[in-house]
């Protein structure tokens, strides 16, 4: 009998304390829907002011950026000491130079990559960027437009 009302009572223990988790939670709000029009106009708005590297912010955190980016044009070498990226090309075709070192002329011009890996990359295609890695894109056929995920990693890398 004591075996019986033990088991008795760690059942309905178990499904009383389920229960108040399940009615304790409060709602979460929505996903947030970004439609094309959105992204595809604040791109446009973009390029019309500086015709070379257009910008569409999609959302933007403490621990990620997302973006759309069109190039028409290539440009010098940029690294991002404290982020990972994620480039996945959604349009146009271009040549993405990755690793090795960025070297910036005594004169003070745009950085170049020395010594890094030249990559012609198309629609749907994706890079990975490790933080701190140099990249550049040095040419583009027409421009290219890419989804740029990039995640801050330095606070997780020991670098906070």
């Amino acid at each position: 009998m004591q075996n019986i009302l033990i088991k008795v009572l760690a059942t309905t223990s178990i499904l009383f304390g389920f229960g108040s988790l399940i009615y304790s939670q409060s709602a979460m709000p929505p996903g947030r829907y970004i439609a094309n029009d959105e992204t595809a106009g604040a791109l446009a708005n973009s390029l019309a002011e500086r015709p070379s590297f257009g910008v569409s912010r999609i959302d933007n955190g403490d621990d990620f950026d997302i973006n759309l980016i069109s190039r028409t044009t290539g440009a010098g070498a940029i690294v991002h000491p404290d982020a990972t990226e994620y480039h996945y090309i959604t349009e146009g075709a271009g040549v993405l130079v990755t690793g090795g070192v960025s070297v910036r002329p005594a004169d003070g011009g745009s950085a170049n990559i020395e010594g890094g890996l030249a990559q012609r990359v198309a629609v749907g295609d994706m890079v990975v960027i490790p933080q701190g890695t140099p990249h550049q894109y040095t040419s583009v056929e027409g421009a290219v437009t890419y989804l740029e995920v990039r995640f801050h990693t330095e606070k997780y890398s020991g670098g906070n």
